[in-house]
Formats: structure tokens, C-alpha cells, sequence
């Protein structure tokens, strides 16, 4: 007697392999959706270009000395970097409740992804065209004045910069769940992305502030990425960082801030993904 053997086709590697090229795929969605053309590649260019050009040196010019002015520049700058990734952020999660209630949103749910990618592939999307918006920023403040130390501790500056959009993103994607309409998103922006700026050490130092304000202000994320930024960019950067930490060692400080920016997005994109697998569309 002769036994047959059934052969069963073993599906689950193309599917991990759809998965694997899903995120790809889905941030070029997300990029192709909020850059769909040149006016809406150059408006968001437009805020850094502003501040570089117009905002920067008039209020260098009111308030410091000509010697003084390049540090005033270079300061208020940075400071910038950390109002535009929360801001850019922000809205690409108003893009991302628009899709959800009139888009393809629905689509992608039935699609072999696990829902966990329609979250990173947003990330992605905001992380691109926020670094574009930094990169502008940067070399137009530097064609008006503005001076920055290039070296190896420009990771600290790289390093916050990606981590404060991780942290940013998470809290839009965990709104965009919560919230119901464009509207009442449109009016938490403000609370997330501009009331921090004001109390993160990024127009005055946090020093300056009331002693129970400053130990709130300590434990912003954006006080942090500040921090860093200053670090990473400029030659007298580790004072910020002393101001949180009072330590005397810079390394460790930064290596301190970096943890806990690190803390922030690894809760804040947990958070996101868990909300948006358990809700999806509903």
C-alpha cells in the first residue's frame, strides 16, 4: 500500500514579510497625503524659514548688543526647535483624525498589516518632515548670524530631536483615539504644543523661574530636549542640562535627559499603539 502525503503550504512568512514592508508603505501613504503638492510641501516651511529670517534678528536686535547678537540668535533658534516639532507633530495628528472619519483609514484595517504599522508609518511620515523643517531652520538662522558648534556631540541634539517626536506623536496619535472631532483636536494643540515652550528653559532659563515651577518644568519632556539641543549645538550648552540635573559632569547629564526623553516616548507611542489597536476606527 502506497500513503499519500498531504503537503500544507505554510503561509505565515509572506505574511511576516507583508508586515515587514507595510511601514514603508504606510509612512509613504501618510508623507503623500500631507505633501501632496509644492504649496503643501513649502507652507510648512514657511514657520522655520519666518522665525530664522524675520523673528529672530528683530528680537536680537531689541534685546541684545550687536557683539551679543550671533548668541542671541543662536539661542533663540534652538529655543524654535523645540516649538516646531510639537506644533508639526500636532498637526500631522489632526491629518490622522481627518483620514480616520472621511478617509482610507477604514481600508487599511483589513489589510494583512498588523494596525501596530499604521502607527509607526505616521511616526515615520512626521519624523521626515519634521527633520526638514529643523534642517531649514538650522542653515537659514546660520545664513542670518546665527553660529553652532558642529561636532561629535551632535548626536545629543539628533538624538532629542527624534525622541521629542516620538513623545509629541504618541500623545497626537493617543488624542486622535480619544478626541471625536477636528475641532475639539484643534483645541488641545495649544495645551500640548505651546504652554511647554514657555516653561522649558527655552526663552529664559528654568532657574529663573519659582522654585515649585521649575521642578514642574523639570519634568517636561521638552525641558529635556531643550536641554539637549543646547548641548548638542552649542559651545556653553551643559549649563541647561546643570540646571536640571546640578551635576558637574555633562556626559551623565545628558546621558540623564536622554533617558528620560526616552522613558516619555517609549510610554507615549505604547500608549498610542495600544489605544489604536484596541479602538482602530470606531
Amino acid at each position: 500500500m502506497t500513503t499519500a502525503t498531504l503537503t500544507v503550504p505554510i503561509i505565515a512568512a509572506p505574511a511576516r514579510a507583508a508586515r515587514v514592508r507595510a511601514l514603508p508603505t504606510l509612512a509613504a501613504r501618510r508623507l503623500a497625503l500631507s505633501v501632496r503638492s509644492p504649496r503643501a510641501i513649502a507652507v510648512p516651511l514657511m514657520a522655520p524659514v519666518l522665525f530664522a529670517l524675520v523673528v529672530a534678528p528683530a528680537l536680537a536686535d531689541g534685546v541684545s548688543s550687536p557683539a551679543q547678537r550671533p548668541l542671541y540668535m543662536t539661542f533663540f533658534c534652538v529655543a524654535t526647535c523645540g516649538l516646531l516639532i510639537p506644533l508639526n507633530c500636532m498637526f500631522f495628528g489632526l491629518g490622522v483624525l481627518v483620514d480616520k472619519q472621511h478617509g482610507a483609514m477604514r481600508e487599511l484595517l483589513v489589510a494583512p498589516i498588523r494596525r501596530a504599522s499604521i502607527v509607526f508609518g505616521n511616526l515615520a511620515a512626521a519624523a521626515i518632515v519634521t527633520a526638514l523643517q529643523l534642517v531649514v531652520l538650522l542653515l537659514a538662522s546660520v545664513f542670518r548670524g546665527a553660529h553652532y558648534v558642529v561636532s561629535d556631540r551632535l548626536f545629543w541634539f539628533v538624538a532629542g530631536a527624534f525622541l521629542l517626536i516620538a513623545v509629541t506623536y504618541g500623545i497626537a496619535e493617543v488624542l486622535v483615539t480619544r478626541l471625536t472631532s477636528p475641532e475639539e483636536y484643534s483645541g488641545v494643540i495649544p495645551v500640548v504644543a505651546i504652554v511647554p515652550f514657555f516653561f522649558a528653559g527655552s526663552l529664559y532659563p528654568i532657574t529663573s523661574l519659582p522654585t515649585w515651577l521649575a521642578d514642574i518644568a523639570k519634568m517636561l519632556p521638552l525641558t529635556h530636549a531643550l536641554a539637549l539641543f543646547r548641548y548638542g549645538l552649542t559651545a556653553h550648552g551643559a549649563q541647561a542640562l546643570h540646571n536640571i540635573w546640578g551635576m558637574s559632569n555633562a556626559t551623565e547629564m545628558a546621558a540623564l535627559s536622554l533617558g528620560v526623553l526616552a522613558l516619555y516616548a517609549t510610554l507615549t507611542t505604547a500608549g498610542a499603539v495600544r489605544l489604536f489597536t484596541k479602538s482602530g476606527t470606531s
